[in-house]
């Protein structure tokens, strides 16, 4: 399969099609925006990058594949929202179909990850920082994108065991 037309739930095969690792960008997708975060090319560290307003799927394009080309992004990581059993409703297959139209736009491989938990845990981490509520609204995304890509590259530093 060309690297450009991948998209995988496994962390293993995701990785396989990286040999060199290579910067990630993380994407939370939600219904008015889109969190991004990335990590460093060795795959230690994730951190939130910002908040995009999302808009018509053509300007969200653009503004991606430009992130993605300024940063040398090598692969993308999209939160795939479970439902609480493991099952996939309505938002994860929204989800689904937004890697099915970016992947041929950045010709990227596209790892799906399980996002449970990612906002919660990214809104403790703002909270424990004393980051108003105000604050924490417009970062959130972000955050929860970055909570994302850090439990992916852990488990791609860790073999790919996802």
């Amino acid at each position: 399969m060309e690297a450009g037309t991948l998209i995988t739930d496994s962390a293993l095969e995701f990785g396989d099609a990286l040999p060199g690792g290579g910067v990630l960008l993380a994407l939370d997708l939600g219904t008015k925006t889109i969190g991004t975060a990335l990590c460093d090319a060795g795959w230690h560290f994730a951190g939130a990058h910002k908040t995009l307003e999302r808009g018509k799927f053509g300007r969200d394009r653009e503004v991606l594949a430009a992130l993605a080309k300024e940063r040398r992004v090598a692969g993308i990581v999209i939160g795939l929202p479970r439902n609480m059993d493991g099952s996939e409703g309505p938002r994860a297959q929204a989800s689904r179909a937004y890697a099915r139209n970016l992947s041929p736009a950045l010709g990227l491989p596209i790892l799906m990850w399980d996002e449970r938990w990612s906002t919660t845990s990214a809104e403790r981490a703002l909270i424990e920082q004393d980051m108003s509520r105000g604050k924490r609204k417009d970062r959130i995304d972000a955050h929860a994108a970055a909570v994302i890509l850090q439990a992916a590259i852990d488990a791609l530093a860790g073999g790919g065991l996802a």
